[in-house]
């Protein structure tokens, strides 16, 4: 057995990656559940809740095991679950969503955000033939998200003054604020314990069974930092809300580029594998561009499209082992 293992065994090992995934999807379930009740208060409409708040809560899971793994010395987890989730996003999520029903949003809804995730990954890609995220990388992505936000909340206050203005006026009073700084509070320790849990038990399974730590990124830390926005997904597909649940899944792609990378790089610069070039980010940049073609012509997925991605991301999986 490995010395430097945390846990003794395999069955702790596992234990704690479930242990942790269990923490990650109640912190991110909270952290979003009170996100979207001060965002309601304030009047935003369903999208820009999913391509902003619901999409950056549910991101947070993602933001905290990267960070993490990064820290404790382990950057193929940390890019392995970005890139993981971001095509199990689109593979899984939006595949399993478009299933069920079809999702309807036109193209130009969400144009913004597609190019910018489609630029992103262009980014990356360079990067990885480099070989290295600098921290003037990261700088540059943090600023591209925060420019992004403060623009569609902007653009958000221009359409919606009047409802604005007397939505915060409700959401300044104290009691109507506490319950959902309470929840975001508790999300926010949920997803800390959660992520260091998952990430030591999660190494130390890579290290009893010989697989590498960024099939691990890619493929259990990915699916299980992805499943926030499964439950969101589900959540949205309940209340037939096609606008959020896409826009949850574009939103959360451009997060996980901009901000989970974006603050990592600028915390702490890592190395890219050059396997990543070689057949993971081509997936996800793939899936990205497919989705622009698909949303233009349909106005949004039919469940032929959800068919499309899901078998995609079936077979992608069968290829990584």
């Amino acid at each position: 057995m490995n010395q430097d293992a945390f846990f003794s065994s395999p069955l702790l090992s596992s234990l704690a990656v479930f242990g942790g995934l269990i923490l990650l999807v109640g912190g991110g379930e909270t952290l979003v559940s009170g996100a979207t009740s001060l965002a309601r208060r304030w009047g935003m409409s369903p999208l820009v809740i999913g391509l902003t708040i619901v999409a950056f809560g549910t991101s947070v899971p993602e933001l905290f095991v990267s960070l993490t793994a990064s820290l404790q010395n382990h950057p193929d987890i940390m890019i392995g679950n970005v890139v993981g989730s971001n095509i199990a996003n689109i593979g899984l999520i939006l595949g399993i969503s478009g299933l069920i029903m079809p999702l309807k949003l036109p193209l130009r809804e969400v144009w913004t955000e597609l190019l910018l995730v489609v630029g992103g990954s262009v980014i990356l890609m360079f990067a990885t033939a480099y070989g290295h995220f600098p921290r003037s990388l990261g700088l540059l992505f943090t600023l591209a998200l925060v420019s992004y936000t403060v623009l569609i909340y902007r653009n958000h206050l221009g359409g919606n003054g009047k409802k604005e203005t007397r939505n915060t006026a409700n959401a300044d009073h104290p009691t109507s604020l506490l319950r959902p700084l309470i929840l975001i509070g508790t999300g926010l320790v949920l997803l800390a314990g959660g992520s260091n849990l998952f990430i030591n038990g999660a190494v130390d399974l890579a290290r009893y069974f010989g697989v590498s730590e960024l099939i691990i990124g890619l493929t259990m830390a990915a699916i299980g930092t992805s499943l926030p926005e499964l439950a969101s997904s589900i959540s949205a597909l309940r209340r037939n809300e096609s606008g959020l649940l896409i826009g949850n899944v574009i939103g959360s792609n451009m997060f996980n580029l901009f901000m989970v990378l974006g603050l990592t790089g600028l915390i702490k610069p890592f190395q890219l594998s050059t396997d990543l070039l070689q057949r993971d980010l081509p997936v996800m940049f793939a899936f990205t561009v497919i989705l622009i073609p698909i949303l233009h012509k349909y106005n949004g997925t039919n469940r032929w499209h959800g068919l499309l991605f899901f078998l995609s991301y079936v077979l992608y999986c069968a290829t990584l082992f």
